[in-house]
């Protein structure tokens, strides 16, 4: 497993870690549905992540392709999470149209998630 592979796995966990707490915040504060999408999108992204890259590194997918997937999905999920919540505490998000194109971006994410996976593999 390479350092890129490491580094999405790190952030993936750190994904992770976050909506746990952004749906604990869900949970006990009052007129939070922001906090629990985000939740919901860091949870669900940090679990696809880690599973393409331990795809990618066993080489069942395009492994370049695979990589790009999983970065999308880090990228995004935290583009579309960090506007939520940055809605929810302050007020504003993190630039005009950011949760829309994180979702974007996620979608692509798992379209190149399919074609790795129809692409044939390589190292």
């Amino acid at each position: 497993m390479n350092g890129v592979h490491r580094l999405l796995i790190g952030l993936a966990a750190i994904m992770g870690a976050c909506g746990v707490m952004l749906a604990a915040g869900a949970a006990h504060l009052p007129d939070a549905t922001r906090l629990a999408a985000a939740s919901s999108m860091l949870l669900f992204h940090a679990s696809a992540a880690i599973a393409t890259i331990a795809v990618a590194d066993r080489a069942v997918i395009h492994a370049k392709l695979g990589v790009a997937a999983a970065a999308g999905f880090v990228i995004a999920a935290s583009l579309f999470a960090g506007d939520l919540v940055l809605r929810q505490y302050a007020g504003h998000g993190l630039f005009p149209m950011a949760a829309p194109t994180g979702g974007t971006l996620l979608i692509l994410s798992w379209l190149v998630l399919v074609v790795s996976a129809m692409w044939p593999k390589q190292g």
